[in-house]
This record gives C-alpha cells, sequence and structure tokens, in this order.
C-alpha cells in the first residue's frame, strides 16, 4: 500500500472492472463490451500484466448513456457524437490551460515588477559616498 506516514487521510485504490463484472452489472454482453470497447464508445482504464482490460467506474455511466442514446440513434451516431465530445471537452481542457499559463506568467511578471519597484524605492534613498 503506497501512503506516507505524516499522511491524515489514505485513500484506497481506485477499484477496476474486468469485462465479466461489466457483464454481470449491466444488461450487456461480454461481445457487446468488446465490441463498444473496439469502437471507441467506451474506454478502458488500464490493462492488466496478463493483457485484460479494466474499467473504472465512469464505464457505468457511459454504459447508461449509450442504453439512453441507442433508442433515438444508431451506434455510428452514437460513436460520432461520443468523439464530438471528446472533441470538445479537449479543446476546452486545452484552452482552459493555457489560461491557468497566461494567468502564472502574468502574475509572475507582476511580482517581478513589484520587486523591481520595491528595490527602486530602496535604492532612492540611498548614497554613495566616495
Amino acid at each position: 500500500m503506497n501512503w506516507c506516514a505524516d499522511s491524515v487521510e489514505l485513500k484506497p485504490p481506485a477499484k477496476r472492472y474486468r469485462i465479466g463484472e461489466l457483464v454481470r452489472h449491466s444488461p450487456f454482453s461480454r461481445q457487446t463490451i468488446h465490441n463498444y470497447t473496439i469502437m471507441g464508445l467506451i474506454r478502458e482504464a488500464e490493462w492488466t500484466d496478463g493483457g485484460h482490460r479494466l474499467y473504472d467506474e465512469s464505464v457505468f455511466d457511459q454504459l447508461a448513456r449509450i442504453i439512453e442514446l441507442k433508442r433515438t440513434k444508431s451506434l455510428t451516431e452514437i460513436r460520432r457524437m461520443l468523439r464530438e465530445e471528446q472533441a470538445a471537452t479537449q479543446q476546452m481542457s486545452r484552452a482552459e490551460t493555457q489560461r491557468h499559463k497566461t494567468a502564472n506568467a502574468s502574475n509572475q511578471q507582476h511580482g517581478r515588477n513589484s520587486n523591481m519597484k520595491a528595490h527602486a524605492r530602496d535604492a532612492e534613498g540611498t548614497t554613495f559616498d566616495a
């Protein structure tokens, strides 16, 4: 277990699910889960050393959404829709990251300017005797 003796909070590792567990806890067959993964409708969180796919808890929300969307859309339409949403989310994330970088750079520049002004004020009152 990874934890620090000085740590106040212990967090258990995130639960991972194999395909068989998804089948037991959803209305989907093993083949459907496999097909949805291959199609990119759902994504594995990681792989075991033995090559098994492991899914995180978010896969249940994704599967529920697929069930809902299948009432009015084909799997091809669902895949296109999910990819567009993912691309938009990634673009928003990149824009947010850029805003943070810009804000941090601006704050650092402001800090440097403040330091320079303080040093200039300090230097104004200093006389140098030869």
